[in-house]
């Protein structure tokens, strides 16, 4: 399955507000429609977003939009906004989005393997997961549910456990659809269960996406990360990101200074006039992190290693 794509001079993606009940392709052929179908999830994740923005950018080549909203549709996933940077320095534009696309499905079968190795040397069999990481959040296979794919694939795979994510239950809807598609055996629970099983050894490690990570090794991921990695931390279970390198901002000092974007009341309440707070992520500290894996190295902030020399 592919999730973006080019044809024709138009981005094809698919439709993710659709799922699972309908598998609907969009055909985005200005900026202002990819600006809408990112903000409104249509495509999510951090690197389908930094593919989408390159693409963007090779768009507005031939219609002669501009790309500064493009690039701030989605202030917290830090591809973004490095896709559209990267994209609108190169002399052709399609050519270097069509690079990065090659480059994520590359990246994500190393980080499928990296991450399957590292958890076979927990003897991890059983994987708790927010959200939703597989290859609906990037081009092909995913990351921390790449991981989980690869586990599949070799066999080491007893069970994963899927929180639903609210608000929008990326996992129960998304997750889930990835998980049945791959055939492997898993289990959907709401997301504040997850610290309590883990306390009751229902699961070995969580591994979960990012979608910034500071040079610190604090972690930007869907809501709930954090309350995970707490749960993890209490029962001395491996908590593990799994991110391409392209996701580590080098001018992301620490987690304090990450924005979180708050995505208002509409998508949270049942009555209307009622104050929300509804941050689409949370920050996970480094030293609740066992370990960073990239498509090129696994870094163990826990033990004091650093993302920089």
């Amino acid at each position: 399955m592919t999730t973006i794509g080019w044809d024709d001079d138009a981005i094809v993606l698919i439709d993710q507000t659709r799922l699972p009940g309908e598998l609907v392709h969009l055909r985005i052929t200005t900026v202002a429609e990819l600006i809408d179908a990112i903000k409104r999830l249509a495509v999510r994740g951090a690197p389908a977003l930094g593919v989408a923005g390159a693409l963007g950018v090779a768009l507005a080549a031939r219609t002669g939009e501009s790309i500064e909203p493009l690039a701030e549709a989605r202030p917290t996933a830090v591809n973004l906004a490095w896709g559209v940077r990267e994209a609108a320095m190169a002399a052709d534009p399609l050519k270097r989005a069509l690079e990065i696309r090659d480059d994520d499905v590359w990246a994500c079968r190393e980080m499928g393997e990296r991450g399957a190795d590292l958890l076979a040397s927990y003897a991890a069999t059983r994987v708790m997961t927010i959200c939703n990481t597989g290859a609906l959040a990037t081009v092909e296979r995913g990351t921390a549910l790449g991981v989980i794919q690869t586990m599949h694939e070799r066999g080491t795979l007893t069970e994963a456990i899927a929180l639903e994510t609210r608000p929008l239950l990326q996992g129960a809807r998304l997750t889930t659809w990835e998980l049945q598609n791959m055939g492997a055996p898993f289990r959907l629970i709401v997301d504040s269960a997850g610290p309590f099983l883990l306390a009751r050894g229902l699961a070995d490690a969580v591994v979960i996406g990012a979608d910034r990570i500071a040079v610190n090794g604090d972690t930007a991921n869907k809501i709930g990360s954090y309350m995970l990695a707490l749960g993890a931390h209490r029962a001395g279970v491996p908590f593990i990101v799994v991110a391409p390198e392209t996701t580590i901002d080098p001018l992301t000092p620490s987690g304090v200074e990450i924005e979180i974007e708050d995505r208002g009341s509409a998508e949270v309440t049942a009555l209307p006039g009622i104050d929300t707070y509804n941050p689409a992520f949370d920050v996970t500290p480094a030293e609740l992190i066992t370990a960073i894996v990239t498509e090129r190295r696994v870094v163990r902030p826990a033990r004091g290693e650093t993302l920089v020399p």
